[in-house]
């Protein structure tokens, strides 16, 4: 089951030259803030970060936001156990995985909602159920107040728990592309095979921004 789409998530995106051979992705977080200098108003402006985290991951080792460096990543959230749209959603997230497979400049991160029944030893067996091999895809899993601040406050993904939802939680199927350093630069329901494709796409486009 999917709610509504946040509408912070498309505020403040920043395009550059449409022209295919140097095109680059937008960032979907902008901030800006006034100051007075020599009575004149200016305005800064920035782009927000995923901030520094410490989680576990499916082998129970220590993740941190120092992991990512040197690479993109597309990131989720997700439960083992959801009978909507999860299992669509790792499918098509196989499919980025399988495509960069054992390029270094690439990883993936999910983040299970579910903190109290997805231990790392359970997302440890869904990987494996996947086909998942290593760490270039890591099954996070942290406290529910860390999970879901990340979720909403960063990824500007929602997810909360509801009795009522098969499976006992809502939550959105982005898959949330973040770059080299640690931007928001797209956002793709996983859902949805036509912007999974427009995903692997964008992709390779922004590996090309570092090359």
């Amino acid at each position: 089951m999917k709610i509504s789409v946040l509408g912070l998530f498309f505020l403040s995106v920043f395009f550059f030259s449409c022209n295919e051979k140097t095109r680059r992705l937008p960032f979907l977080q902008m901030e800006t803030n006034e100051r007075v200098v020599g009575g004149e108003t200016v305005t800064d402006t920035s782009f927000r970060t995923i901030p520094a985290f410490k989680l576990l991951n499916q082998d129970s080792a220590v993740v941190t936001a120092d992991n990512f460096n040197g690479t993109i990543y597309v990131a989720d959230f997700f439960f083992t156990s959801c009978p909507t749209i999860c299992p669509v959603m790792h499918r098509n997230l196989l499919k980025v995985y399988q495509k960069y497979k054992g390029n270094p400049e690439v990883k993936l991160a999910s983040h299970t909602i579910d903190v109290k029944y997805d231990v790392p030893s359970r997302m440890k067996a869904y990987a494996t159920k996947l086909g998942v091999e290593g760490t270039q895809w890591e099954y996070l899993w942290g406290t529910r107040d860390e999970i879901y601040a990340l979720a909403e406050r960063n990824y500007l993904v929602a997810a909360q728990e509801d009795k009522n939802a098969p499976g006992g939680f809502v939550h959105q199927g982005y898959l949330v592309l973040i770059d080299k350093e640690k931007r928001i630069r797209g956002a793709y329901d996983g859902t949805q095979d036509k912007e999974v494709t427009q995903l692997l796409g964008d992709m390779d486009i922004l590996l090309a921004e570092y090359n």
